[in-house]
């Protein structure tokens, strides 16, 4: 099983039915389950995805993001506890990459990614203790 970790946009392209990339997400949503990897992602998605509905006060929305987020059995999410702050501090030492960058990859570095996958490329050519992978969505196997 296959550890991969999304990054907040990945999320919002596809709740939002971004037409450039929410098609690119569900096909990588569909192969990730036929070959039963695991999606991961951290706590400050959560609280990025619901940014939205809250401005609009659509609490319908925001519960049904609130629903996902807490069903284990589609994402699990990683918390920003004392082990993610000790990489974060470790991440963000190349302050080329920005804090919610650094706290994501934070995150997936204490779940022991397989796969980051994100929409920022400049990224791909950091090395994260943690992480064995760091791609953009365009470059994400599928």
């Amino acid at each position: 099983m296959t550890r991969i970790f999304w990054d907040t946009n990945l999320f919002i392209y596809l709740f939002e039915r971004n037409p450039h990339f929410a098609g690119r997400v569900q096909a990588l949503r569909r192969r990730m389950l036929e070959r039963g990897d695991l999606l991961l992602t951290g706590a400050l998605t959560v609280g990025e995805v619901l940014v939205k509905p809250l401005e609009a006060k659509d609490a319908e929305l925001a519960d049904l993001y609130r629903n996902l987020f807490a069903n284990e059995s589609a994402v699990t999410v990683i918390p920003i506890d004392s082990k993610a702050a000790e990489h974060y501090a470790e991440i963000r030492s190349d302050r080329a990459i920005a804090h919610a960058d650094a706290l994501q990859l934070a995150c997936a570095a204490v779940a022991g990614t397989d796969l980051f996958i994100t929409s920022d490329a400049r990224l791909e050519s950091k090395t994260i203790r943690g992480v064995k992978f760091v791609t953009s969505l365009l470059r994400a196997p599928l």
